[in-house]
């Protein structure tokens, strides 16, 4: 191969233009499907009044959540909403945002008034869409609480070709139930 200024050969000018390509193709922001406010909105629509509590950790309160959860927190500090109207406590909605592969998803969890999971939706997504779960997987949530039945392959079924994001969703479903376990205690 014939040398090109710098040391390059020809071949490695080909491979770097292919990358360059390709990765100029790929999807470098998140794809937004549902804003924080609309999830708030749909969560608890009027006259349901909708309150932002702040739950700040102490280390015991950390190793405790995690703990239960089986997986690490990345703070020590949580806001959560609770949704009320003049019947009582209408349910509960926690947000989290984590990585899935190499990029991040942010979730929103609702929660019943008895602390399951009413829903989970799916708010933005970084990964490919072909790892992305569907309404149908995400509906196997409901109902669930913080017990061992709460994980992949036990009471929750593997996404085919994207257990990352199914690891990375049921682990972001603990965190929250362990996180609302202790605001209830707390309160």
């Amino acid at each position: 191969m014939r040398s090109l200024p710098g040391g390059r050969t020809r071949a490695g000018v080909g491979l770097g233009s292919i990358l360059v390509v390709a990765l100029a193709g790929s999807p470098c922001m998140a794809k937004v499907y549902l804003t924080q406010e609309g999830a708030l909105k749909s969560a608890f629509p009027p006259p349901i009044h909708v309150e932002r509590k702040t739950l700040f950790l102490s280390d015991a309160q950390a190793a405790t959540v995690e703990r239960e959860a089986g997986s690490k927190l990345t703070g020590r500090v949580f806001t959560y909403y609770v949704g009320s109207d003049e019947t009582g406590i209408r349910g509960y909605a926690y947000f989290d945002s984590h990585l899935v592969r190499t990029l991040p998803e942010t979730i929103m969890v609702l929660l019943a008034g008895d602390g399951t999971i009413r829903r989970v939706e799916i708010l933005s997504f970084s990964e490919p869409e072909d790892y992305l779960p569907r309404e149908a997987w995400l509906g196997q949530f409901a109902g669930k609480g913080l017990d061992t039945d709460l994980a992949v392959r036990r009471g929750i079924h593997n996404l085919s070709g994207a257990s990352l994001t199914a690891q990375a969703v049921t682990d972001a479903c603990r965190r929250i139930l362990a996180l609302h376990r202790l605001a209830r205690a707390s309160q």
